[in-house]
C-alpha cells in the first residue's frame, strides 16, 4: 500500500490531479476494525473544471501511470504495486468529501482519507447491502461528529434513509 500511495501523491505533485482522497471500504478501515475489501477507491478532483455535460477525462493520469509501467487492468481497476485501484471523479458529495478529508500518515506516507461522516453519506447514496454494513460499523466503531452527520443528512436529504437502517 505504501508504494501505491507514493504513486498517488506523485499524480498530485506532477499536477495531473488537483487533489484526491481515499474512500470506500479502505477509508472505512481507517475508522473501524479490519474487514475484507479487494480494492482501493481513489476519489479524484481533476485539475480542469468540467461542466455537468462534459465527460471527465483521466487520460493524462492513465498515460502517466502507463509510462511508469502500470499496464495491468482487472475490470475497472488499474493494478498499482499489486493493489487494484479505481479512480473515481469527485463530484457533488464526493468532491465535498475530498475537500474535507483528513490527512493521515501510512507507513511514513501522507495521504488523505474521507471522514466517517462523509463516508456514511456516500454509503447511503450507494445503499447496497455491503454499504449498510459499513455504515453500521462506522457508527459502532468510530468517533462520529453527530452534529456534522445530521447537517450532512439534512443537506443531502438522507435523514429518512439513515433512520431506516439505524
Amino acid at each position: 500500500m505504501k508504494k501505491t500511495l507514493e504513486v498517488l501523491n506523485e499524480l498530485k505533485e506532477k499536477g495531473l490531479i488537483k487533489d484526491y482522497a481515499i474512500g470506500g471500504a479502505i477509508a472505512a478501515l481507517r475508522w473501524t476494525e479490519p474487514f475484507f475489501t479487494r480494492d482501493l477507491d481513489v476519489f479524484v478532483i481533476p485539475i480542469k473544471e468540467y461542466s455537468e455535460k462534459e465527460v471527465i477525462e483521466f487520460k493524462k493520469i492513465y498515460d502517466f501511470l502507463q509510462e511508469k509501467g502500470y499496464n495491468e487492468w482487472i475490470e475497472q481497476w488499474l493494478i498499482i504495486e499489486g493493489i487494484p485501484v479505481e479512480f473515481i471523479p469527485a463530484e457533488g458529495i464526493s468532491k465535498e468529501a475530498v475537500e474535507n478529508a483528513v490527512e493521515i500518515e501510512f507507513e511514513g506516507i501522507k495521504t488523505k482519507v474521507i471522514t466517517p461522516e462523509y463516508l456514511i453519506i456516500m454509503f447511503l447514496k450507494a445503499f447496497r447491502e455491503k454499504d449498510k454494513l459499513k455504515i453500521n460499523l462506522l457508527l459502532q466503531q468510530s468517533e462520529i461528529d453527530m452534529n456534522k452527520l445530521k447537517e450532512l443528512l439534512k443537506k443531502y436529504n438522507l435523514t429518512d434513509k439513515f433512520n431506516s437502517i439505524k
